[in-house]
């Protein structure tokens, strides 16, 4: 036990460290008093319609989880489901050195179901696969928005196709038992990917971008799918970095570009600190019914 509390700490002191490197980097690099001046002038209801979208994002995301559950017996109300489900946001954010938000939700599906670690997990990580998958899908597509007239960016939606085929080859071949739901779960995990995508349009419009927004959220694509590899605190400084190096490259406001980096962080924080409702009260408790 003592063994596995000091790799937890020192996961969580490895995370402290890159994330504030990461932070500190693009101190280096940007004004913090004019992001801030951005905040301070925004629009506050498009930060606010921004919060709402992100929130419709997490409820379907945890619709679409809670059919991987229902592929294995595991039923769940969808209310017990998305209280679940905000838990795990909470402990991904909150609690990023010790035990994660994905495993907490299998062991306590494991301790209060009876169901196997090995299939709650594989219902957990395709979830997660299966956002991945959406990220991909659009950042396909608004790869061709803006190298559409450069060379081989004409042939970047060919992607698509063979994407989806590499995905539910994938699905069939190591989680046969959820392959009957590739279909929909695939169509949330776009929905959920396109939400927080409106959510980063929020986030120009609360600022006023109205030029390069095709680029804006192919940086933020990219970034979600680096924010997704746990070494910094919740993607953390990690996005940041993203977006600033994305700045340069298509040459965008690197001050409006962590700007939008630093509120869709701010937004996730704050939606996600919800879950620790259901820190004290667990919320499987006399709900979930047993497989037969």
């Amino acid at each position: 036990m003592a063994a596995s509390n000091l790799k937890n700490v020192a996961k969580l002191i490895l995370k402290l460290a890159v994330t504030g490197i990461c932070l500190w980097y693009v101190s280096r690099k940007v004004d913090w008093t004019l992001t801030w001046e951005l905040l301070v002038k925004s629009n506050k209801g498009w930060l606010l319609f921004a919060a709402i979208l992100f929130t419709v994002s997490k409820i379907v995301s945890s619709f679409r989880l809670n059919i991987y559950l229902k592929n294995i017996a595991v039923q769940l109300s969808e209310k017990v489901n998305l209280q679940l489900y905000w838990l795990g946001m909470f402990y991904n954010l909150f609690l990023p050195g010790g035990i994660g938000g994905d495993a907490y939700k299998v062991i306590l599906l494991n301790r209060r179901g009876e169901h196997s670690i090995k299939k709650l997990t594989a219902a957990v990580l395709l979830d997660r696969i299966s956002g991945v998958a959406g990220l991909g899908f659009l950042g396909v597509i608004y790869y061709f928005l803006i190298f559409r007239n450069e060379s081989y960016g004409g042939l970047s939606l060919a992607a698509i196709p063979a994407g989806l085929i590499a995905y539910y080859l994938l699905v069939k071949r190591f989680f046969p038992s959820f392959i009957k739901s590739y279909g929909s779960t695939l169509l949330l995990g776009i929905v959920v990917q396109l939400l927080q995508v409106l959510c980063v349009y929020s986030l120009m419009a609360s600022i006023g971008i109205s030029t390069n927004q095709n680029h804006f959220i192919f940086l933020f694509l990219v970034s979600s799918v680096v924010a997704i590899i746990p070494f910094t605190i919740g993607g953390l400084g990690a996005r940041e970095i993203v977006f600033l190096w994305g700045s340069n490259s298509f040459m965008l406001d690197k001050h409006e570009s962590v700007y939008i980096s630093i509120l869709f962080y701010l937004i996730t924080l704050l939606v996600s600190f919800v879950g620790i409702r259901w820190a004290y009260k667990n919320p499987l408790k006399a709900s979930l019914k047993k497989a037969d």
